[in-house]
């Protein structure tokens, strides 16, 4: 097929890099375009942590002088595990078996010669907040750096011999169909017990609530695999980031007798903002940000997490049910996406179906073994 593999060692290799799906996707009404900076930055030794612990590698598929894919492959060395984790991610090709295995048998030699024994994908090579996973349900537009892909890249994976690893479910809830009949009692008995409080996250005490969520943050998420502490330096520059997308009386921490124990952090969609700005947030992005902002009526949770040792005591339904409660005292937004929740979490599922949330988006990791 006269394809040509280009390692990306250039600023216009990395500016093709970036720019190369708003060719491929100017035909579908669906995408929206990530932030170019948000991209920019996970490829970046200055600003993306997870150069501390490993490296990675981008390149370009051409065909005739123009880019029809890119990949980007990267490892990890976990401390807990001793274990150094392979990944590929930013797959973004044309409807082409011979092209995305080439992008994939290159991505899986680099792996190799770097010692790693398996590949996951496509993942970001940083945080599971961001571009985790392959859509494969519900082609609605994405929300905030959330992967979107067109429909055939499953079988691109699947062709190539990519197994299902974990799957992610995003569902979405509203007032309308919320149970609040369903849990009010259990989260007022929660509520009532002077043991528990519940603070709003505030800007100007950022410093405390970066301390607190990682307190919280590395109990509830040690048994995942792979972990990786989370640092109050790190969570400082993503707050601090969020600024602008944050509304303060929608993010809760939980405590129990005065000590950090939970948390539900949520973001405005912005997407319905980014949608206009085509991943470009220079002056007139930014007005355009400014102008589309009262518009959002979509809050977006992106991580919901209690330590292990209050499971199952009401303090996950008290959180939703104090974010409901100020949901409503702020009046202008009408639904909370709740992205996303593994297989491997089905009590967080159970419960969110309980509640009346409806599974809108489906993504799958993959995992491809070298033996």
């Amino acid at each position: 097929m006269n394809f040509e593999l280009v390692k990306v060692d250039t600023p216009s290799q990395a500016r093709q890099f970036v720019e190369f799906p708003k060719s491929l996707y100017k035909k579908d009404e669906n995408y929206i375009m990530p932030l170019d900076v948000d991209i920019e930055n996970v490829f970046n030794q200055d600003y993306n942590a997870a150069f501390k612990t490993g490296d990675c590698q981008r390149w370009l598929l051409l065909q005739n002088g123009a880019v029809v894919g890119r990949i980007a492959a990267f490892y990890n060395d976990v401390e807990k595990t001793k274990i150094r984790t392979g990944a590929c991610g930013f797959f973004e090709c044309i409807n082409n078996q011979d092209a995305a295995n080439l992008l994939f048998d290159t991505a899986k030699d680099w792996l190799k010669s770097n010692n790693c024994s398996f590949m996951d994908g496509p993942i970001n090579f940083g945080d599971r907040d961001s571009f985790w996973g392959l859509m494969v349900g519900g082609f609605a537009s994405p929300s905030y750096r959330e992967n979107y892909n067109f429909p055939y890249y499953q079988q691109l994976f699947e062709n190539y011999g990519f197994q299902f690893e974990i799957g992610q479910t995003t569902s979405l809830i509203n007032e309308k169909h919320f149970n609040f009949e369903r849990f009010s009692k259990l989260a007022s008995r929660v509520m009532s017990n002077p043991a528990y409080t519940f603070e709003f996250f505030k800007l100007s005490k950022i410093e405390k609530y970066a301390e607190d969520f990682v307190t919280i943050y590395n109990k509830a998420w040690a048994f995942h695999e792979n972990f990786v502490p989370m640092t109050k330096e790190k969570i400082l520059i993503r707050m601090k980031e969020m600024k602008p997308i944050v509304v303060e009386e929608l993010n809760i921490f939980a405590y129990h007798n005065g000590k950090p124990v939970g948390f539900y952090l949520t973001v405005l969609d912005v997407n319905q903002i980014f949608k206009y700005v085509n991943g470009k947030m220079n002056l007139i992005g930014k007005l355009k940000f400014l102008y589309y902002k009262r518009f959002v009526k979509r809050i977006r949770g992106i991580v919901f997490g209690v330590v292990p040792e209050l499971h199952n005591l009401g303090i996950e339904v008290a959180l939703i049910m104090k974010f409901r409660e100020s949901m409503i005292k702020n009046g202008r937004y009408e639904e909370n996406e709740l992205a996303w929740i593994g297989d491997f979490n089905p009590k967080m599922l159970s419960m969110f179906e309980s509640m009346g949330a409806n599974p809108i988006k489906r993504h799958i990791t993959y995992r491809y073994n070298f033996n």
